[in-house]
């Protein structure tokens, strides 16, 4: 195929490059200008044919091998998820990723803290698919919303009065140490039949004997 009906061809149809075999350049751009899709059926593309690959579809990413930061950075501003396609991607298109969209933060292995606190920011709930978070990942997230504290493995004294004090009902997914029993306590003095027993330290159940005596009574 001569170099005229080269550039014919991909002119009709991007997707015609796939047929012609040693395309020139010049068709290969216009290729991938039609659509960055086609980078696929291109052999060893150039740099610039990535670039306008990637900013025509950031989808292009998955077919190009050893992507550039440049590029990198092209795709997952047009969609964070392409983050799936990017092999060892840098922390800056790692929270391009996450800022769209925290969940992506599951398509990043061993992510950074940056990383994780510009996921929770962006959807708390995406602590869900971070492995061992950090405390201040962690604070972060039980700060905007208590209820995420469930999703957190041995939640700290801290975190778990971050989140009683937002809401008294997120007390089935903490710890009761002897600081968060008080705190419980001390909102409504009831509050105390809501501590497993075995759980409630010797000084509180002396204190409150009398509460334990009532109920049994029927008093209460």
């Amino acid at each position: 195929m001569t170099y005229e009906e080269q550039l014919e061809a991909v002119k009709k149809h991007g997707s015609n490059i796939n047929l012609i075999n040693n395309p020139s350049e010049e068709a290969c751009l216009i290729a991938v200008k039609y659509n960055g899709y086609f980078i696929q059926y291109i052999k060893n593309p150039s740099k610039e044919m990535c670039l306008i690959a990637v900013k025509e579809s950031g989808f292009a990413i998955q077919f190009i091998k050893n992507p550039s930061e440049v590029v990198c950075l092209i795709a997952v501003k047009h969609n964070g998820g392409y983050i799936r396609y990017i092999k060892n991607p840098s922390e800056a298109v790692c929270i391009i990723a996450v800022k769209k969209y925290g969940h992506y933060i599951q398509h990043i292995k061993n992510p950074s803290e940056a990383v994780c606190i510009e996921a929770v920011r962006e959807n708390v709930f995406a602590i869900q698919h971070i492995k061992n978070p950090s405390e201040a990942v962690c604070i972060e997230a039980v700060r905007e919303n208590g209820h995420v504290i469930r999703y957190i493995n041995n939640p700290s004294e801290e975190l778990c009065l971050i989140a009683v004090k937002q809401n008294i009902s997120y007390r089935r997914y903490i710890k009761f140490s002897k600081k968060v029993q008080k705190y419980f306590i001390s909102q409504d003095v009831n509050n105390i039949f809501f501590i497993p027993l075995y759980k409630l330290s010797s000084e509180l159940r002396k204190k409150y004997n009398y509460l334990f005596n009532m109920h049994k009574a029927g008093i209460l």
